[in-house]
Protein backbone atom coordinates (compact mmCIF):
# COMPACT_ATOMS: atom_id res chain seq x y z
CA UNK A 1 0.00 0.00 0.00
CA UNK A 2 1.08 3.31 -1.07
CA UNK A 3 2.39 5.79 2.03
CA UNK A 4 0.24 8.95 2.20
CA UNK A 5 3.71 10.91 1.64
CA UNK A 6 3.66 8.95 -1.62
CA UNK A 7 -0.26 9.61 -2.77
CA UNK A 8 0.50 13.51 -1.84
CA UNK A 9 3.72 13.46 -3.91
CA UNK A 10 1.76 11.74 -6.92
CA UNK A 11 -1.00 14.33 -6.63
CA UNK A 12 1.14 17.55 -6.46
CA UNK A 13 2.96 16.30 -9.56
CA UNK A 14 -0.45 15.10 -11.55
CA UNK A 15 -1.35 18.80 -10.20
CA UNK A 16 2.07 20.56 -11.75
CA UNK A 17 1.34 18.57 -14.88
CA UNK A 18 -1.99 19.71 -15.17
CA UNK A 19 -0.78 23.25 -14.88
CA UNK A 20 2.36 23.35 -17.40
CA UNK A 21 0.06 23.41 -20.50
CA UNK A 22 -3.28 25.49 -19.11
CA UNK A 23 -5.80 27.17 -21.78
CA UNK A 24 -5.74 30.95 -22.74
CA UNK A 25 -8.35 33.10 -22.72
CA UNK A 26 -7.36 36.62 -23.82
CA UNK A 27 -9.53 39.63 -23.66
CA UNK A 28 -8.67 43.18 -24.90
CA UNK A 29 -11.25 45.77 -24.23
CA UNK A 30 -10.96 48.79 -26.43
CA UNK A 31 -9.91 52.47 -25.25
CA UNK A 32 -10.98 51.84 -22.00
CA UNK A 33 -9.60 54.00 -19.19
CA UNK A 34 -6.52 52.96 -16.96
CA UNK A 35 -9.30 53.41 -14.11
CA UNK A 36 -12.75 52.53 -15.42
CA UNK A 37 -13.07 49.71 -13.61
CA UNK A 38 -13.51 49.27 -10.16
CA UNK A 39 -10.90 46.61 -9.25
CA UNK A 40 -8.55 49.50 -10.76
CA UNK A 41 -10.00 52.09 -8.50
CA UNK A 42 -13.42 52.49 -11.39
CA UNK A 43 -16.90 53.36 -10.27
CA UNK A 44 -18.55 51.64 -12.72
CA UNK A 45 -20.02 47.70 -11.60
CA UNK A 46 -17.86 45.47 -12.92
CA UNK A 47 -17.87 42.09 -10.55
CA UNK A 48 -16.77 39.42 -12.88
CA UNK A 49 -13.31 41.38 -13.30
CA UNK A 50 -13.07 42.22 -9.64
CA UNK A 51 -13.93 38.46 -9.46
CA UNK A 52 -11.03 37.62 -11.32
CA UNK A 53 -8.47 40.14 -9.91
CA UNK A 54 -9.80 39.24 -6.12
CA UNK A 55 -8.30 35.89 -7.28
CA UNK A 56 -5.68 36.72 -9.56
CA UNK A 57 -3.14 39.45 -10.17
CA UNK A 58 -3.60 42.69 -10.92
CA UNK A 59 -0.67 44.66 -12.81
CA UNK A 60 -0.38 48.36 -12.24
CA UNK A 61 2.01 49.03 -14.44
CA UNK A 62 1.98 47.35 -17.65
CA UNK A 63 1.69 49.33 -21.07
CA UNK A 64 0.17 49.02 -24.57
CA UNK A 65 1.29 51.08 -27.76
CA UNK A 66 -1.05 53.79 -26.96
CA UNK A 67 -3.11 52.95 -30.02
CA UNK A 68 -5.57 50.48 -31.37
CA UNK A 69 -3.98 48.89 -34.31
CA UNK A 70 -0.35 49.29 -33.29
CA UNK A 71 -1.34 47.35 -29.89
CA UNK A 72 -3.20 45.16 -31.56
CA UNK A 73 -0.11 44.01 -33.72
CA UNK A 74 2.38 43.90 -30.91
CA UNK A 75 0.45 42.00 -28.79
CA UNK A 76 -0.51 39.15 -31.75
CA UNK A 77 3.47 38.98 -32.53
CA UNK A 78 5.73 40.37 -29.75
CA UNK A 79 7.64 43.24 -31.87
CA UNK A 80 7.13 46.82 -31.40
CA UNK A 81 4.00 47.76 -34.13
CA UNK A 82 6.25 49.49 -36.79
CA UNK A 83 8.57 45.80 -36.84
CA UNK A 84 4.97 44.31 -37.72
CA UNK A 85 4.38 46.57 -40.57
CA UNK A 86 1.18 48.58 -38.53
CA UNK A 87 3.45 51.66 -37.18
CA UNK A 88 0.06 53.36 -37.53
CA UNK A 89 -3.56 52.78 -38.55
CA UNK A 90 -4.58 50.05 -41.50
CA UNK A 91 -5.81 52.60 -44.02
CA UNK A 92 -3.01 53.22 -46.08
CA UNK A 93 0.51 51.81 -47.08
CA UNK A 94 3.47 54.16 -46.82
CA UNK A 95 6.39 51.64 -46.99
CA UNK A 96 8.24 49.32 -44.49
CA UNK A 97 7.15 50.17 -40.76
CA UNK A 98 3.70 51.81 -42.28
CA UNK A 99 2.43 48.89 -44.67
CA UNK A 100 -1.16 49.11 -42.66
CA UNK A 101 -0.86 45.14 -42.16
CA UNK A 102 1.13 42.31 -40.62
CA UNK A 103 4.10 42.00 -42.67
CA UNK A 104 5.90 38.60 -43.41
CA UNK A 105 8.25 39.00 -40.49
CA UNK A 106 5.74 38.49 -38.09
CA UNK A 107 4.66 35.42 -36.38
CA UNK A 108 1.37 35.70 -34.33
CA UNK A 109 0.89 33.78 -31.17
CA UNK A 110 -1.82 32.00 -32.85
CA UNK A 111 0.42 31.11 -35.20
CA UNK A 112 3.06 29.52 -32.40
CA UNK A 113 0.51 27.98 -30.00
CA UNK A 114 -1.24 26.36 -33.55
CA UNK A 115 2.32 24.83 -33.88
CA UNK A 116 2.66 24.32 -29.90
CA UNK A 117 -0.44 22.18 -30.38
CA UNK A 118 -3.71 24.47 -29.45
CA UNK A 119 -6.79 25.40 -30.84
CA UNK A 120 -7.00 28.63 -31.93
CA UNK A 121 -9.81 30.61 -31.86
CA UNK A 122 -10.91 34.62 -32.68
CA UNK A 123 -13.96 36.36 -31.77
CA UNK A 124 -14.39 40.65 -32.08
CA UNK A 125 -12.30 43.16 -33.66
CA UNK A 126 -9.10 42.23 -36.21
CA UNK A 127 -8.28 45.46 -37.41
CA UNK A 128 -4.26 44.54 -38.48
CA UNK A 129 -4.59 44.10 -41.60
CA UNK A 130 -7.72 43.56 -44.57
CA UNK A 131 -6.69 44.18 -47.67
CA UNK A 132 -6.30 40.56 -48.81
CA UNK A 133 -6.81 37.24 -47.78
CA UNK A 134 -2.83 36.88 -46.74
CA UNK A 135 -3.28 39.06 -43.54
CA UNK A 136 -6.53 38.04 -42.34
CA UNK A 137 -7.08 35.81 -39.31
CA UNK A 138 -7.78 32.48 -40.65
CA UNK A 139 -4.33 33.07 -42.31
CA UNK A 140 -2.29 34.22 -39.29
CA UNK A 141 -3.16 31.09 -37.20
CA UNK A 142 -6.69 31.06 -35.97
CA UNK A 143 -8.44 28.54 -36.83
CA UNK A 144 -11.69 29.82 -36.07
CA UNK A 145 -12.28 33.56 -36.44
CA UNK A 146 -15.96 35.73 -36.09
CA UNK A 147 -16.12 38.81 -36.01
CA UNK A 148 -14.80 42.03 -37.90
CA UNK A 149 -11.91 42.51 -40.06
CA UNK A 150 -11.57 45.85 -39.82
CA UNK A 151 -13.01 48.82 -37.66
CA UNK A 152 -16.82 48.47 -35.69
CA UNK A 153 -18.53 51.83 -35.83
CA UNK A 154 -22.12 50.79 -33.95
CA UNK A 155 -22.66 48.47 -31.59
CA UNK A 156 -27.12 48.01 -32.65
CA UNK A 157 -26.09 48.02 -36.69
CA UNK A 158 -23.22 46.96 -38.55
CA UNK A 159 -22.22 49.59 -40.99
CA UNK A 160 -20.42 50.20 -44.76
CA UNK A 161 -16.91 48.67 -44.19
CA UNK A 162 -17.87 46.94 -40.97
CA UNK A 163 -19.25 43.70 -42.11
CA UNK A 164 -19.30 40.67 -39.90
CA UNK A 165 -17.43 37.34 -41.18
CA UNK A 166 -17.28 34.11 -40.07
CA UNK A 167 -14.49 31.50 -41.45
CA UNK A 168 -14.01 33.62 -44.53
CA UNK A 169 -17.81 33.61 -44.96
CA UNK A 170 -19.61 36.90 -45.15
CA UNK A 171 -22.68 37.01 -42.40
CA UNK A 172 -23.57 40.81 -42.45
CA UNK A 173 -23.38 43.44 -44.90
CA UNK A 174 -22.79 46.81 -44.13
CA UNK A 175 -25.87 49.12 -44.10
CA UNK A 176 -26.49 52.33 -43.08
CA UNK A 177 -30.44 51.85 -42.74
CA UNK A 178 -31.06 48.29 -41.79
CA UNK A 179 -30.55 47.24 -37.87
CA UNK A 180 -29.42 43.57 -38.15
CA UNK A 181 -31.17 40.76 -36.58
CA UNK A 182 -28.97 38.23 -34.38
CA UNK A 183 -27.43 35.52 -36.57
CA UNK A 184 -29.38 33.02 -34.58
CA UNK A 185 -32.15 34.23 -33.99
CA UNK A 186 -34.52 37.19 -34.79
CA UNK A 187 -35.86 37.38 -31.84
CA UNK A 188 -33.18 38.52 -29.99
CA UNK A 189 -31.60 42.09 -29.94
CA UNK A 190 -28.09 42.37 -32.04
CA UNK A 191 -25.86 44.06 -30.13
CA UNK A 192 -22.01 43.69 -31.12
CA UNK A 193 -20.35 43.09 -27.46
CA UNK A 194 -23.58 40.19 -26.73
CA UNK A 195 -22.73 38.80 -29.78
CA UNK A 196 -18.84 38.75 -30.02
CA UNK A 197 -19.06 36.62 -27.08
CA UNK A 198 -22.11 34.57 -28.39
CA UNK A 199 -19.43 33.03 -30.94
CA UNK A 200 -16.96 33.00 -28.18
CA UNK A 201 -19.07 30.68 -26.68
CA UNK A 202 -19.97 28.39 -29.77
CA UNK A 203 -15.81 28.07 -30.38
CA UNK A 204 -15.67 26.74 -26.46
CA UNK A 205 -17.63 24.90 -26.77
CA UNK A 206 -16.49 22.89 -29.54
CA UNK A 207 -13.13 23.71 -28.07
CA UNK A 208 -14.32 21.03 -24.71
CA UNK A 209 -15.26 18.34 -27.05
CA UNK A 210 -11.32 18.07 -28.03
CA UNK A 211 -8.24 16.87 -25.87
CA UNK A 212 -5.67 19.59 -27.11
CA UNK A 213 -5.71 23.06 -25.50
CA UNK A 214 -7.13 26.00 -26.71
CA UNK A 215 -6.66 29.67 -27.02
CA UNK A 216 -9.27 31.84 -27.31
CA UNK A 217 -8.87 35.88 -28.28
CA UNK A 218 -11.51 37.75 -27.67
CA UNK A 219 -11.37 41.21 -29.19
CA UNK A 220 -14.30 43.97 -27.68
CA UNK A 221 -15.23 47.06 -29.52
CA UNK A 222 -16.60 48.01 -25.90
CA UNK A 223 -16.19 51.16 -24.64
CA UNK A 224 -14.88 52.36 -27.94
CA UNK A 225 -17.32 54.98 -29.41
CA UNK A 226 -19.92 55.94 -30.28
CA UNK A 227 -21.73 55.82 -27.23
CA UNK A 228 -24.23 52.78 -27.23
CA UNK A 229 -25.59 50.49 -24.64
CA UNK A 230 -28.82 48.28 -23.81
CA UNK A 231 -30.87 50.24 -21.61
CA UNK A 232 -30.67 47.56 -18.91
CA UNK A 233 -26.97 48.64 -18.30
CA UNK A 234 -27.31 52.04 -18.79
CA UNK A 235 -30.45 52.95 -16.52
CA UNK A 236 -27.98 52.46 -13.01
CA UNK A 237 -26.23 55.23 -14.04
CA UNK A 238 -28.72 57.87 -15.44
CA UNK A 239 -28.19 59.70 -11.84
CA UNK A 240 -24.76 58.66 -11.22
CA UNK A 241 -22.80 61.43 -12.66
CA UNK A 242 -24.24 64.86 -12.00
CA UNK A 243 -21.50 66.20 -9.63
CA UNK A 244 -19.14 66.22 -12.59
CA UNK A 245 -16.11 64.79 -14.24
CA UNK A 246 -13.74 67.04 -12.04
CA UNK A 247 -15.49 64.92 -8.42
CA UNK A 248 -15.13 61.78 -10.40
CA UNK A 249 -11.57 62.08 -10.62
CA UNK A 250 -11.40 62.87 -7.11
CA UNK A 251 -13.11 60.10 -5.89
CA UNK A 252 -11.38 57.50 -8.21
CA UNK A 253 -7.33 58.95 -6.95
CA UNK A 254 -8.47 58.64 -3.24
CA UNK A 255 -10.01 55.42 -4.08
CA UNK A 256 -6.83 53.83 -5.79
CA UNK A 257 -5.08 56.02 -2.93
CA UNK A 258 -7.00 53.14 -0.56
CA UNK A 259 -6.53 50.32 -2.79
CA UNK A 260 -2.58 50.54 -2.71
CA UNK A 261 -3.28 51.02 -6.76
CA UNK A 262 -1.24 54.11 -6.44
CA UNK A 263 1.46 54.70 -4.00
CA UNK A 264 1.18 57.40 -1.00
CA UNK A 265 3.28 59.61 -2.93
CA UNK A 266 1.34 60.00 -5.77
CA UNK A 267 -0.40 63.92 -6.84
CA UNK A 268 -3.65 63.97 -8.92
CA UNK A 269 -2.41 66.46 -11.76
CA UNK A 270 -4.80 69.33 -13.06
CA UNK A 271 -6.44 67.91 -16.43
CA UNK A 272 -6.31 71.56 -18.01
CA UNK A 273 -10.06 70.92 -19.18
CA UNK A 274 -13.04 72.72 -18.62
CA UNK A 275 -13.91 72.77 -14.76
CA UNK A 276 -17.70 70.52 -14.69
CA UNK A 277 -19.19 73.88 -12.65
CA UNK A 278 -18.45 75.75 -15.77
CA UNK A 279 -20.95 73.83 -17.81
CA UNK A 280 -24.24 75.24 -18.36
CA UNK A 281 -27.16 72.83 -16.35
CA UNK A 282 -28.72 71.18 -19.65
CA UNK A 283 -25.06 70.44 -20.71
CA UNK A 284 -24.28 69.17 -17.95
CA UNK A 285 -27.43 66.96 -18.04
CA UNK A 286 -26.56 65.39 -21.25
CA UNK A 287 -23.16 65.01 -20.80
CA UNK A 288 -23.96 63.38 -17.77
CA UNK A 289 -25.77 60.97 -19.77
CA UNK A 290 -22.51 60.15 -22.03
CA UNK A 291 -20.91 58.95 -19.11
CA UNK A 292 -23.86 57.15 -18.20
CA UNK A 293 -24.11 55.17 -21.59
CA UNK A 294 -19.96 55.05 -21.08
CA UNK A 295 -20.61 53.32 -18.04
CA UNK A 296 -23.30 51.09 -19.26
CA UNK A 297 -21.21 49.71 -22.45
CA UNK A 298 -18.50 49.02 -19.44
CA UNK A 299 -20.99 46.98 -17.53
CA UNK A 300 -22.49 45.29 -20.09
CA UNK A 301 -18.89 43.99 -21.16
CA UNK A 302 -18.05 43.02 -17.66
CA UNK A 303 -21.66 40.92 -17.92
CA UNK A 304 -20.43 39.14 -21.24
CA UNK A 305 -16.73 38.27 -19.12
CA UNK A 306 -19.05 36.54 -16.73
CA UNK A 307 -20.52 34.65 -19.11
CA UNK A 308 -17.32 33.27 -20.43
CA UNK A 309 -16.44 32.85 -16.56
CA UNK A 310 -19.39 30.70 -16.41
CA UNK A 311 -18.80 28.85 -19.69
CA UNK A 312 -15.06 27.57 -17.88
CA UNK A 313 -16.48 26.46 -14.43
CA UNK A 314 -19.66 24.24 -16.29
CA UNK A 315 -17.11 22.79 -18.48
CA UNK A 316 -14.44 22.33 -15.34
CA UNK A 317 -12.12 24.21 -17.32
CA UNK A 318 -11.59 27.41 -15.17
CA UNK A 319 -8.92 26.43 -12.77
CA UNK A 320 -6.41 25.65 -15.88
CA UNK A 321 -7.77 28.61 -17.67
CA UNK A 322 -5.17 31.33 -17.61
CA UNK A 323 -7.50 34.44 -18.45
CA UNK A 324 -5.72 37.88 -18.90
CA UNK A 325 -7.58 41.17 -19.20
CA UNK A 326 -6.50 44.13 -20.48
CA UNK A 327 -7.02 47.45 -22.83
CA UNK A 328 -5.51 48.70 -26.39
CA UNK A 329 -4.76 51.95 -25.09
CA UNK A 330 -5.84 54.68 -22.65
CA UNK A 331 -9.18 56.08 -22.94
CA UNK A 332 -9.97 58.52 -25.43
CA UNK A 333 -9.91 62.48 -25.99
CA UNK A 334 -11.22 62.02 -29.62
CA UNK A 335 -13.66 64.97 -30.89
CA UNK A 336 -12.50 67.58 -28.63
CA UNK A 337 -13.44 68.65 -24.47
CA UNK A 338 -17.20 67.53 -25.23
CA UNK A 339 -17.00 65.08 -27.75
CA UNK A 340 -20.12 64.24 -30.18
CA UNK A 341 -22.93 66.01 -29.34
CA UNK A 342 -26.78 64.89 -29.24
CA UNK A 343 -28.92 65.94 -31.55
CA UNK A 344 -30.54 68.87 -30.24
CA UNK A 345 -34.20 67.55 -30.23
CA UNK A 346 -32.69 64.51 -28.69
CA UNK A 347 -31.24 66.26 -25.34
CA UNK A 348 -34.09 66.57 -23.12
CA UNK A 349 -35.77 63.10 -22.60
CA UNK A 350 -32.99 61.34 -24.27
CA UNK A 351 -35.56 58.26 -25.56
CA UNK A 352 -33.57 57.15 -28.35
CA UNK A 353 -29.25 57.22 -28.98
CA UNK A 354 -29.30 54.96 -31.57
CA UNK A 355 -28.74 57.64 -34.55
CA UNK A 356 -29.37 56.86 -38.40
CA UNK A 357 -25.41 56.60 -38.67
CA UNK A 358 -24.73 54.83 -35.67
CA UNK A 359 -22.64 57.69 -34.48
CA UNK A 360 -24.55 58.44 -31.52
CA UNK A 361 -21.71 60.71 -29.37
CA UNK A 362 -18.82 60.23 -27.60
CA UNK A 363 -17.90 61.14 -24.38
CA UNK A 364 -15.08 63.55 -25.18
CA UNK A 365 -11.91 64.60 -23.48
CA UNK A 366 -12.99 65.87 -20.39
CA UNK A 367 -14.51 62.83 -19.66
CA UNK A 368 -11.27 60.85 -20.96
CA UNK A 369 -9.44 62.76 -18.22
CA UNK A 370 -11.70 61.05 -15.65
CA UNK A 371 -11.36 57.23 -17.34
CA UNK A 372 -7.46 57.84 -16.95
CA UNK A 373 -6.87 59.16 -13.70
CA UNK A 374 -4.81 60.08 -12.20
CA UNK A 375 -2.57 59.62 -15.39
CA UNK A 376 -1.71 62.44 -17.92
CA UNK A 377 -3.09 62.85 -21.83
CA UNK A 378 -4.82 60.23 -23.37
CA UNK A 379 -4.99 57.90 -26.39
CA UNK A 380 -2.59 57.99 -28.92
CA UNK A 381 0.31 60.08 -26.92
CA UNK A 382 2.84 58.69 -24.69
CA UNK A 383 2.57 59.67 -21.41
CA UNK A 384 1.27 57.33 -18.60
CA UNK A 385 -2.49 58.52 -19.86
CA UNK A 386 -2.24 57.01 -23.32
CA UNK A 387 -0.40 53.80 -22.67
CA UNK A 388 -0.58 52.39 -18.63
CA UNK A 389 -3.49 49.70 -18.62
CA UNK A 390 -5.27 48.14 -16.53
CA UNK A 391 -3.97 44.04 -17.06
CA UNK A 392 -5.46 41.25 -14.79
CA UNK A 393 -4.32 37.24 -14.80
CA UNK A 394 -6.50 34.70 -13.44
CA UNK A 395 -4.91 30.84 -13.29
CA UNK A 396 -6.10 28.88 -9.86
CA UNK A 397 -3.72 26.33 -10.87
CA UNK A 398 -0.78 28.21 -11.81
CA UNK A 399 -0.96 31.50 -10.22
CA UNK A 400 0.58 30.39 -6.57
CA UNK A 401 1.34 33.88 -5.56
CA UNK A 402 -1.28 35.73 -2.85
CA UNK A 403 -4.89 35.87 -4.64
CA UNK A 404 -5.55 39.62 -5.45
CA UNK A 405 -2.04 40.19 -5.82
CA UNK A 406 -1.17 43.55 -6.69
CA UNK A 407 2.15 43.46 -9.06
CA UNK A 408 4.41 46.09 -9.63
CA UNK A 409 6.67 44.83 -12.40
CA UNK A 410 7.31 47.20 -15.42
CA UNK A 411 5.68 45.50 -18.17
CA UNK A 412 4.75 45.99 -22.53
CA UNK A 413 1.85 44.01 -24.94
CA UNK A 414 5.35 42.71 -25.99
CA UNK A 415 5.68 40.77 -23.24
CA UNK A 416 2.09 38.52 -23.97
CA UNK A 417 3.81 36.82 -26.67
CA UNK A 418 6.60 35.10 -25.06
CA UNK A 419 4.47 34.54 -21.87
CA UNK A 420 1.96 32.14 -24.02
CA UNK A 421 4.68 30.43 -26.09
CA UNK A 422 6.56 29.99 -22.84
CA UNK A 423 3.22 28.29 -20.95
CA UNK A 424 2.35 26.84 -24.60
CA UNK A 425 6.06 24.52 -24.58
CA UNK A 426 5.91 26.28 -27.37
CA UNK A 427 9.09 28.10 -29.26
CA UNK A 428 9.62 31.93 -29.43
CA UNK A 429 10.64 33.64 -32.92
CA UNK A 430 13.79 34.86 -32.88
CA UNK A 431 12.66 37.80 -33.21
CA UNK A 432 10.32 38.41 -30.37
CA UNK A 433 11.23 41.18 -28.37
CA UNK A 434 9.19 40.73 -25.33
CA UNK A 435 9.95 38.50 -21.90
CA UNK A 436 7.85 36.26 -20.26
CA UNK A 437 5.55 36.94 -17.47
CA UNK A 438 5.50 33.51 -15.88
CA UNK A 439 7.99 34.10 -13.10
CA UNK A 440 5.39 36.47 -11.78
CA UNK A 441 2.63 34.02 -10.97
CA UNK A 442 4.86 32.62 -8.33
CA UNK A 443 6.40 35.98 -7.04
CA UNK A 444 9.46 36.52 -9.07
CA UNK A 445 11.06 39.02 -10.41
CA UNK A 446 11.72 39.42 -14.63
CA UNK A 447 14.75 41.54 -14.99
CA UNK A 448 14.61 43.25 -18.42
CA UNK A 449 17.91 44.38 -19.54
CA UNK A 450 16.65 46.49 -22.46
CA UNK A 451 14.46 49.46 -22.63
CA UNK A 452 10.73 50.09 -23.18
CA UNK A 453 10.11 52.00 -26.65
CA UNK A 454 6.76 54.11 -27.99
CA UNK A 455 5.98 56.22 -31.03
CA UNK A 456 2.72 56.72 -32.46
CA UNK A 457 2.29 59.75 -34.81
CA UNK A 458 5.36 61.58 -33.54
CA UNK A 459 4.95 60.91 -29.52
CA UNK A 460 7.66 59.69 -28.54
CA UNK A 461 9.07 57.57 -25.38
CA UNK A 462 11.11 55.04 -23.55
CA UNK A 463 11.60 53.24 -20.31
CA UNK A 464 14.14 52.23 -17.96
CA UNK A 465 13.50 51.24 -14.51
CA UNK A 466 11.89 54.19 -13.03
CA UNK A 467 13.03 56.94 -15.49
CA UNK A 468 10.91 57.53 -18.52
CA UNK A 469 11.80 60.03 -21.47
CA UNK A 470 8.78 61.40 -23.35
CA UNK A 471 8.44 63.96 -25.78
CA UNK A 472 5.25 65.28 -28.24
CA UNK A 473 4.16 66.14 -31.47
CA UNK A 474 3.09 70.09 -31.69
CA UNK A 475 2.69 72.43 -33.96
CA UNK A 476 4.46 69.66 -36.70
CA UNK A 477 7.39 69.54 -34.77
CA UNK A 478 8.90 67.12 -32.54
CA UNK A 479 9.11 68.88 -29.11
CA UNK A 480 12.05 68.97 -26.67
CA UNK A 481 12.50 65.43 -24.41
CA UNK A 482 11.34 65.57 -21.02
CA UNK A 483 12.30 63.63 -18.25
CA UNK A 484 10.25 62.02 -15.18
CA UNK A 485 11.12 59.94 -12.04
CA UNK A 486 8.19 57.41 -11.74
CA UNK A 487 9.28 56.36 -8.43
CA UNK A 488 8.73 60.00 -7.22
CA UNK A 489 6.76 61.25 -9.40
CA UNK A 490 4.33 58.40 -10.63
CA UNK A 491 1.96 61.14 -12.30
CA UNK A 492 4.18 62.72 -14.59
CA UNK A 493 4.60 66.29 -12.96
CA UNK A 494 8.13 67.04 -12.42
CA UNK A 495 10.28 67.63 -15.78
CA UNK A 496 13.76 67.15 -14.77
CA UNK A 497 15.56 66.73 -17.68
CA UNK A 498 17.71 69.89 -17.18
CA UNK A 499 18.47 68.59 -13.92
CA UNK A 500 20.08 65.42 -15.40
CA UNK A 501 21.11 66.25 -19.07
CA UNK A 502 23.72 63.43 -19.72
CA UNK A 503 20.68 60.88 -18.92
CA UNK A 504 18.91 62.69 -21.83
CA UNK A 505 21.59 62.33 -24.00
CA UNK A 506 22.17 58.55 -23.31
CA UNK A 507 18.38 57.85 -23.47
CA UNK A 508 17.54 60.06 -26.85
CA UNK A 509 20.64 58.56 -28.20
CA UNK A 510 18.82 55.03 -27.52
CA UNK A 511 15.62 55.87 -28.06
CA UNK A 512 16.68 57.10 -31.83
CA UNK A 513 19.12 53.90 -32.70
CA UNK A 514 16.33 51.73 -31.94
CA UNK A 515 13.71 54.30 -33.62
CA UNK A 516 16.30 53.30 -37.38
CA UNK A 517 16.40 49.20 -36.54
CA UNK A 518 12.73 49.29 -36.11
CA UNK A 519 12.18 51.46 -39.08
CA UNK A 520 9.92 53.98 -37.03
CA UNK A 521 11.97 56.78 -38.81
CA UNK A 522 11.33 58.51 -41.07
CA UNK A 523 7.73 58.69 -39.10
CA UNK A 524 4.39 58.85 -40.71
CA UNK A 525 4.28 62.58 -41.35
CA UNK A 526 7.79 62.67 -43.15
CA UNK A 527 6.25 60.10 -45.19
CA UNK A 528 2.91 61.77 -45.94
CA UNK A 529 4.89 65.13 -47.10
CA UNK A 530 7.14 62.80 -49.34
CA UNK A 531 4.14 61.34 -50.68
CA UNK A 532 2.85 64.59 -51.97
CA UNK A 533 5.66 65.93 -53.28
CA UNK A 534 5.53 63.16 -55.87
CA UNK A 535 4.23 64.24 -59.28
Amino acid sequence: MKSIYTILFLALIALAAKAERPNIVLILADDLGYSDIRCFGGEIETPHLDQLAANGIRYTDFHNAARCCPTRASLLTGLYPHETGVGHMVYSDLGPGYRGHLNNKCTTMAQMLSHAGYQTMMSGKWHVGHQSKEVLPEQRGFNDFFGTYLHVDSYFKVLPNCDIWLNGEKQISGSWSEIPSHPDSSDREFYTTDLYTDYALKFLNQAYKETNPFFLYLAFNTPHWPLEAPERNVAKYRDRYQSGWDSLRREKFNRMKEQGILPTNAVLPESGNTKWSEVSPADQKELAFRRALYAGQVNNMDENIGRVIESLSKAKKLNNTLILFLSDNGCSAEQGMFGYRFEENKIANFPEWRSASGRSSSQGQAWAAASNAPYRQYKKDTYEGGSRTPLIAHWPEGITTESGTLNKTTGHIIDLMATLVDLAKGKLPTNAQGLSLKPTFSGEDIKRKSPLYWEHEGNRAIRVGNWKMVSTRANRKRQPWELYNLNNDPTELINVASDHQDLVRDLSSKWTTWAKASIVLPDIFERRAKKKQKP
